[in-house]
């Protein structure tokens, strides 16, 4: 298959399907930290203008739609015209004309204001001490399907369930820090490799 990675500059889901034999390209406005040779850096909306692709996995940025920032929305006026700007690109990315599309994002805006998703998946469902649900808007794909034998047993703290990236009181563990935001971002290694195995 042609498949298409938007808003990925990790290169962790393109390099899942060119393991597998596809012919997979990542788009960001960042440069990739992988193979220049698979990756546009440029507006993925203007790659999908240009190329005829068969899967397009879409990863468009949180900042804006999460629903843990969504509150300052209310205090920032100007933040809320992003977020509106963020669904415009979510709607556009979901109506293209590919036959397998499946975006990526956090719970958030997007299940209250385009739809619900089809599906919520976990890292320690494919194999991660690591828990950070995630939402997934499918056309012309299956569900992901989950191993049994993948999953990761939590710690349980105060009879709270709990994973390695998290702290006792269920935040995440990792400090601020100006690359904070790129390493929440990556798609985790196993559900590349199911999506990989899965969608063909």
């Amino acid at each position: 298959m042609k498949v298409l990675v938007g808003c990925e500059f990790s290169q962790v889901v393109t390099k899942a399907f060119r393991d597998r034999g596809h012919e997979a390209y990542s788009c960001d406005l960042l440069p990739t930290e992988g193979n220049p040779d698979w990756h546009f850096q440029e507006d993925v909306l203007s790659v999908l203008d240009q190329y005829d692709f068969d899967l397009m996995i879409a990863h468009p940025p949180c900042r804006y739609l999460s629903s843990s920032g969504l509150h300052w929305n209310k205090i920032r006026p100007e933040r809320a015209k992003l977020t509106e700007d963020a669904l415009v690109f979510v709607r556009k990315l979901l109506s293209v004309n590919i036959p397998k599309i499946c975006l990526e994002n956090s719970i958030g805006k997007i299940s209250t204001s385009i739809r619900s998703p089809d599906q919520y998946i976990q890292p320690y469902d494919f194999g991660h001490d690591a828990s950070k649900k995630t939402c997934l808007w499918l056309k012309g794909l299956p569900l992901l399907q989950i191993q049994k034998d993948k999953y990761i047993e939590p710690r349980i703290v105060n009879g709270k369930k709990r994973w390695g990236n998290q702290t006792d009181s269920g935040q995440n563990k990792l400090p601020p820090s100006k690359d904070r935001w790129k390493l929440r971002s990556r798609t985790y290694q196993g559900i590349a490799d199911s999506m990989a195995n899965q969608w063909v």
